[in-house]
């Protein structure tokens, strides 16, 4: 994400333009902008004309720039793309104020958004521009048989490979270095910076070996880790110890998973954590919340005023801000967060116990 200007609005709201610069910032800005914020932006509109009002010609489609009062927003991961819908309250022809627009914001559109933003979109917005000097990440798992890609992104991890390839003895079976090569291949088409090698045994390192041979500067790229897992445990395990960070240090996904274990292993044996929007809003009217956990679209949920919460959210995190603790805003589309959401979407780690 670049921010190319900050400033004030009319109303006391402030006003923002940013340029999302992939697919992870379209994505955040799908998780900070709501109801009844004001966005402009250049797009295209079909108009009718005067003469063509007769018969039915659809239109023709003329460059705009609009200001939009929002009503929707839709993140469309696999288009890349964000569509932001609502009435234009202010545009290049005026004749076209009052009828209903989308705006599709794609890679490197420029967005100019006003609105009273809270302290946590803030800093999404600002994680998001120090992580675009990160590096992009692979991570590849491998065993004796099976081996998978999964690539790091800031509203998750996706697999982009799997190979499975029976090895060892038996009519099916096939040298390990055709699983090796195949793996190889596919690491030296991705466009990433550095490629995480994990799993358990001595496997990775034949694999590392096979692919230096290959594709030598693919292999420069290669960090390895052990793991007991491949596939998506294997992922979670090296989230958990914190390999990513070493190469993309912004990264929030390998924050979550340390905090949800943490979490999780508190639930079990009646450590200090509390979960579920009432007793957490307890927690926190107690000034006892450290760390306050809450998925991204439940957030964005209530804050629309579509959620089932009795408490105000904005009041809770407000309350565990002015008390110094921390808030971390999940990503629904992880695992970390489908967890969270199984618990209510929103819990804490504490301080003390409240009972």
């Amino acid at each position: 994400m670049r921010i190319s200007s900050r400033g004030r609005g009319e109303e006391g709201r402030e006003r923002m333009t940013v340029v999302p610069e992939n697919v992870d910032d379209l994505w955040h800005l799908s998780h900070v902008l709501e109801t009844g914020d004001l966005v402009s932006g250049d797009t295209t509109r079909r108009i009718q004309r005067d003469d063509e009002n007769l018969r039915d010609t659809g239109g023709q489609r003329e460059h705009l720039f609009v200001t939009i009062e929002v009503a929707d927003v839709e993140f469309a991961r696999f288009a890349n793309r964000l569509r932001v819908g609502g009435e234009i309250v202010d545009c290049s022809r005026e004749d076209q104020l009052g009828h209903h627009h989308t705006i599709n914001v794609e890679e490197h559109d420029e967005l100019t958004i006003e609105k009273h933003f809270k302290p946590d979109q803030v800093e999404r917005i600002e994680a998001a521009e120090e992580a675009a000097e990160n590096a992009d990440v692979a991570i590849a798992t491998v065993e004796e048989g099976e081996a998978h890609i999964h690539t790091v992104a800031q509203y998750g991890t996706e697999e982009r490979f799997s190979f499975t390839a029976p090895t060892g003895k038996g009519e099916y079976a096939r040298p390990r270095s055709e699983l090796f090569a195949e793996l190889g291949d596919a690491l030296a088409r991705m466009d990433v910076d550095a490629i995480i090698l994990a799993g358990p045994g001595f496997t990775k390192q034949d694999a590392r070996d096979h692919i230096a041979e290959s594709h030598p500067e693919t292999a420069d790229l290669i960090t390895m880790v052990d793991t007991a897992g491949v596939g998506d445990r294997g992922v979670h395990e090296v989230l958990k110890r914190g390999a990513v960070d070493e190469v993309q240090t912004q990264t929030r996904i390998s924050k979550e998973a340390e905090l949800i274990d943490e979490l999780t292993e508190g639930i079990a044996t009646g450590e200090k954590v509390a979960y579920g929007i009432d007793e957490v809003a307890e927690a926190a009217e107690f000034g006892a919340v450290e760390e306050l956990l809450v998925v991204d679209d439940r957030l964005r949920q209530e804050r629309q005023g579509e959620g089932d919460w009795d408490v105000d959210v904005n009041d809770v995190i407000q309350s565990v801000e002015r008390q110094g603790g921390e808030v971390t805003v999940f990503s629904g589309e992880f695992d970390p967060g489908r967890q969270l959401k199984n618990l209510g979407g929103i819990a804490a780690l504490l301080r003390y116990r409240l009972q």
